[in-house]
Formats: C-alpha cells, structure tokens, sequence
C-alpha cells in the first residue's frame, strides 16, 4: 500500500449514479472548493458494505455542514448500482442513499488509490479526505471484513477544519469543543498542563 497523504488525489472521469441517474463524466475536479470524502467499497449486493453506506447516508447531513461531499466508488457497473439502489434496506439494498456512487469498471480508480486487490478484482475499504484544493489530508484502509467509522471520518474533518482555520494541531482522541495545541514545545507542555 502507498500513501497519498500530502498529494494531490487522482482525479478521474468516471460514469457515477448521482440522484438516480447516470452521469457519464463524473469527476473530482468538479468539487473543487469543498472538502471530499472519498470511500471505495468491495462490491455492491454484499453484506458489511450496505451497513458503510447506510452508516454514511444516516449522517450526511454532518458532512454537507461542514462543506464536504461524500462519494462511494466500487468496480461495480452503473446498472448494478442502479439495482442496488432500487433494493430496500430490509432487503440489503441502499434505497435511500443519495450521494455519488461511482463506477470503476477499469478498475484504474481503486489502481490510482492504490486500493485494488489485483487477484480479486476489487477493493479494500479505503477511505480519502480531500482538502478544498484537492490534497489528501487523510486515508485509512480497512480490510474486507472490517466495517470503518463514520464517525471518525467526521471527527478527523473536523481536525482539519480546525487546524485550517485556527493554525492550532489537534491531539489524539480531540474532538470538536476539546483542546487543540500550538505546534510548539511550549504548546504541547501548556497543553499537558491544563489537562
């Protein structure tokens, strides 16, 4: 596995189904100006990976206050994430999920993020947060049976929002309303010292 912390992320051009439709050149660079929660996830009509979906869909509100879109991406075809979406919950399905899915058919995408499992044909579960110039800030890669936090993709957007505006680091465990740091000696003893 590579890291992309500190490059720019890959862009694409891609068929994704956004709002129920197909769009046939979807691509990052349209959402330069906002922060980018970027997801790949193994395959559609599977078992852990409805759960990320519908975990992302449940709080995406949290993510558009914070001026950030949320996109999914597996090898999967537009159609088969069409059918997906027009499965119910109660039946495995996404129905209800709202943000961009974008296929990767080539497989080129989950390449470029260095997610792909070449003998299996899909991908980890990787995660990317984009900063608003289209820097990767963050990336975290889950094996195929371990469900991420979507929770933790909110707490480290907020760190980054709070740095980015404040100048200040944030600590292990920090949480929107918690203490941050200066970057400094002298920051990270007075830090200790009021805790």
């Amino acid at each position: 596995m590579g890291t992309l912390v500190g490059k720019q992320a890959p862009d694409f051009k891609a068929k994704a189904v956004v709002g129920g439709r197909i769009v046939e050149d979807f691509s990052l660079m349209h959402f330069r100006g906002k922060y980018v929660v970027f997801f790949f996830y193994p395959l559609d009509f599977t078992f852990v990976c409805p759960t990320e979906l519908h975990a992302f869909q449940d709080i995406l509100e949290e993510f558009e206050k914070r001026n950030a879109q949320v996109i999914g991406c597996s090898v999967d075809s537009c159609y088969s994430h069409l059918a997906w979406l027009n499965t119910p919950r109660n039946k495995g399905g996404i129905q209800g999920i709202d943000y961009p899915l974008v296929s990767d058919l080539t497989q080129r995408i989950s390449a470029d993020y260095d997610v792909l499992i070449p003998h299996e044909g899909i991908a980890y579960r990787g995660l990317f947060l984009i900063d608003k110039e289209g820097l990767v800030r963050h990336q975290v890669i889950n094996d195929l049976p371990l469900g991420r936090s979507v929770e933790e993709a909110v707490r480290v957007l907020d760190a980054l929002i709070y740095f980015e505006k404040h100048g200040e680091v944030c600590p292990a465990n920090w949480q929107r309303g918690k203490k941050s740091m200066k970057p400094t000696q002298e920051g990270l003893e007075q830090y200790y010292a009021n805790n």
